[in-house]
């Protein structure tokens, strides 16, 4: 019998771990090959920072994001054992709460994360927690989608912590939650993409600057102290922390690939990858 329940559990946590593995490979790695490899020629325009990243910093996201993934699943099986006790506010049917407050459901983590990933993002910028645990994460100045969870140990402890803050605080349904990770993991894997997707005039316009781009979390990463912020920009707005050059910059990205749309598959300029790089 207890032999019985140990492999159940070993099965449930390679379950976990494989799931939340296959996502980030699946995300990060896509959107990697595209860029990085297949089409790096056809959007280097769109490159926020006009240079690759050698070899060695991406195998080093890599290496820390796979300390991640197991750092996620041994959180996110304790929130799965406390589910089945009782102790979290889940519920297995839709319908016990209904279909609007599902949908408001994924909309109110959204946010929540977005407030807590400001603040305790910011609480690691304080000088002993950035040596301490965030460090690891800015070594990649130039990030590629690979960073979305290249963390330190510590801070990776951190960043699932919002998985049990929604898990004891507010009625969820299980898919709902699912949702949220995978809206989460992709504007994670967006947000260090490198490359500027959204359109001119994005980052000034009077509704969709509250949204974060790839330009303001790159600048992040190059410059440390400022543009805190996760999907939105809205506590950056209200704190006063968004880079002062924050729109002119993403202008100029914008303004950069504009007039370069119509060159296409052109050599790189060999100054910008050695033997080493990508």
């Amino acid at each position: 019998m207890l032999l019985q329940i140990s492999i159940d559990k070993l099965i449930e946590t390679t379950r976990v771990l494989l799931s939340i593995a296959g996502r980030y490979l699946l995300f990060a790695g896509a959107f990697y090959l595209f860029f990085y490899v297949w089409r790096k020629r056809a959007y280097w325009q769109a490159k926020i920072q006009q240079r690759y990243p050698e070899n060695k910093h991406i195998l080093r996201e890599i290496a820390y994001s796979f300390i991640t993934i197991l750092i996620f699943g041994a959180v996110i099986m304790l929130v799965i054992y406390s589910g089945k006790h009782g102790w979290t506010r889940i519920y297995s049917n839709i319908s016990e709460y209904g279909y609007a407050y599902y949908v408001f459901s994924i909309v109110l983590m959204i946010f929540m994360h977005d407030t807590y990933f400001y603040w305790t993002h910011r609480a690691m910028h304080w000088k002993p927690l950035f040596k301490l645990m965030h460090k690891a994460h800015h070594l990649s100045t130039n990030p590629t989608p690979f960073a979305a969870y290249a963390f330190h140990p510590l801070e990776a402890v951190v960043e699932i912590g919002i998985v049990p803050l929604i898990a004891f605080t507010i009625p969820y349904h299980g898919t709902a939650l699912t949702i949220f990770s995978l809206y989460s993991l992709l504007l994670n894997v967006t947000g260090h993409l490198g490359y500027e997707l959204f359109p001119k005039g994005f980052a000034s316009h009077k509704l969709f600057k509250w949204h974060n781009t790839s330009t303001h979390h790159n600048m992040h990463h190059r410059l440390v102290k400022c543009n805190y912020g996760l999907y939105f920009n809205i506590w950056d707005r209200l704190m006063g922390t968004n880079h002062p050059d924050y729109e002119k910059s993403f202008e100029q990205v914008m303004d950069k690939r504009i007039a370069n749309s119509k060159v296409y598959n052109r050599e790189l300029p060999r100054e910008l990858y050695s033997t080493n790089d990508i």
